[in-house]
């Protein structure tokens, strides 16, 4: 015995319903898109020396460059202080220093050095604590190009009121080559879901240090009170 034959508003209503999901799907997908390429294209491309001094200067680990580049900027006196924020814990000051041997003195005296962050919610934890201790106002803040964006919205989130001065580095990707290599494609499509989860985040939660996300994404705490190498003043 055959079926009652669908109805026909039925049937368009199902079309309608499906012509509406295709539609949102494709203007969700091309805002998302337009939002990677203002992402990309606001990522510099070169380094530029910082327009004015600061109190401090923060340097992420994950490049030996950046912290090259802030040495350098320590020793031309850009400010008077310099955390590197991340450190593995196997690495110590020595180690740090010998990579920089023209810089020796610096690290004596005006370079602290962060074990307890585990990520870059934690690098905005320890940043503050930091600024927070030494009565800081403004730091230069020195990571790579394609990381500055969610650091800075980081920070901005855990030190509101301090003036943040950007110094990207430059060198080990060129944004704008994304569309025709691959392997800088997905570091950049991977950052820029990381800054809009970041940016949600960032919008609901309280401190950082109380997060209950943070602590999710860092599989315990983000950052731990203990073992700061603080050089002799």
């Amino acid at each position: 015995m055959l079926g009652a034959p669908t109805h026909p508003t039925r049937r368009s209503l199902t079309r309608r319903l499906l012509g509406v999901g295709a539609w949102s799907l494709s203007a969700f997908c091309l805002i998302g898109f337009l939002g990677f390429l203002a992402f990309v294209y606001s990522i510099d491309r070169i380094e530029q020396p910082p327009e004015t001094r600061a109190d401090g200067i923060v340097a992420m680990t994950g490049g030996a460059q950046r912290i090259g580049d802030a040495i350098d900027l320590l020793a031309k006196g850009y400010a008077k202080r310099l955390l590197i924020s991340g450190v593995n814990e196997k690495t110590n000051r020595d180690q740090i220093s010998r990579l920089n041997p023209g810089q020796r003195q610096l690290f004596d005296c005006c370079v602290d050095l962060d074990y307890r962050a585990r990520n870059t919610i934690g690098n905005a934890i320890e940043t503050r604590r930091w600024a927070e201790s030494n009565g800081f106002d403004t730091i230069i803040v020195v990571t790579s190009n394609y990381h500055m964006p969610r650091m800075l919205v980081e920070l901005d989130h855990a030190l509101p009121n301090l003036q943040k001065i950007p110094y990207p580095v430059a060198a080990t990707i060129d944004p704008h080559e994304w569309w025709r290599n691959p392997a800088t494609a997905k570091v950049l499509v991977t950052e820029y879901v990381k800054f809009l989860a970041v940016w949600v985040r960032t919008r609901f939660e309280g401190d950082p240090e109380s997060s209950s996300v943070a602590h999710i994404i860092s599989g315990g705490a983000p950052s731990q009170r203990a073992n700061v190498q603080t050089s002799l003043r």
